[in-house]
């Protein structure tokens, strides 16, 4: 780990082993942290996306540490630049959130602490996947312009609060929002609209608005993980 310092908060650069493939990442940790918010980024993205070091920003000023990583290798972005087809491949991105959730449960500094996915785009569908394959580990999910439709047959296993933000102006994907709500199995979940966004929400406050929605829903459901039950994942 290399460690540096973001706004008196050290960010190291770390490296993920996910299965034959090394992820690169930056883990942030706030003191007396009260839970660690992994990024599932979204087509075309990833861990230098300045929407989501944004997001990250207000959500460790809010005490909670941050895992931002690239789901894909420099290989595979370069084969996605061209084909399209791995931002979509939700099965894929989903195996890589389970091995980060794996690799943070392995950690001195994140391993008593409950975890949430932060999903945008693609990644959101991704986010939702994994929480159904680590119940036990998984306390929230919030989805930032999302596509929780591609979740398919797992939405109707998610456990884990679920909080669906989109665009009042991002009207195709509000509708696939809306539906996926109706199917969505969580026994708390609610979709947010802010009001004049589009689907990156580039208006002038309209991000600050998803981080503070961000903010709310993960301190409000974020719980420590049961011990020792979500360990017999590891093994």
């Amino acid at each position: 780990m290399n460690p540096t310092t973001t706004a008196g908060i050290p960010d190291q650069r770390v490296q993920v082993q996910a299965g034959p493939v090394t992820l690169e990442g930056n883990l942030s940790v706030p003191a007396d942290a009260a839970g660690v918010i992994l990024f599932a980024h979204g087509s075309g993205s990833g861990r230098l996306s300045p929407r989501n070091h944004f997001v990250a920003r207000a959500l460790r000023e809010a005490g909670l540490a941050t895992l931002l990583i690239d789901l894909l290798t420099v290989e595979e972005e370069a084969v996605d630049a061209e084909t399209a087809h791995l931002r979509f491949d939700i099965g894929l991105l989903a195996t890589r959130l389970v091995e980060a959730t794996d690799w943070l449960a392995q950690q001195q500094d994140t391993a008593a602490l409950p975890v949430g996915y932060f999903g945008a785009s693609t990644g959101g569908g991704a986010a939702l996947v994994a929480a159904v394959q680590r119940q036990e580990r998984v306390g929230a999910v919030v989805s930032r312009g999302g596509r929780p439709d591609l979740a398919g047959v797992a939405l109707g296993r998610v456990q884990a609060p679920t909080l669906l933000i989109v665009g009042g102006r991002d009207r195709e994907v509000l509708k696939l929002n809306q539906e996926a709500l109706q199917r969505l199995a969580a026994p708390e979940k609610d979709l947010a609209i802010v009001p004049g966004a589009t689907h990156l929400f580039g208006e002038p406050g309209t991000l600050e608005q998803v981080a503070r929605l961000a903010t709310a829903w993960f301190r409000r459901h974020l719980q420590a993980p049961a011990e020792p039950g979500w360990r017999r994942f590891l093994a």
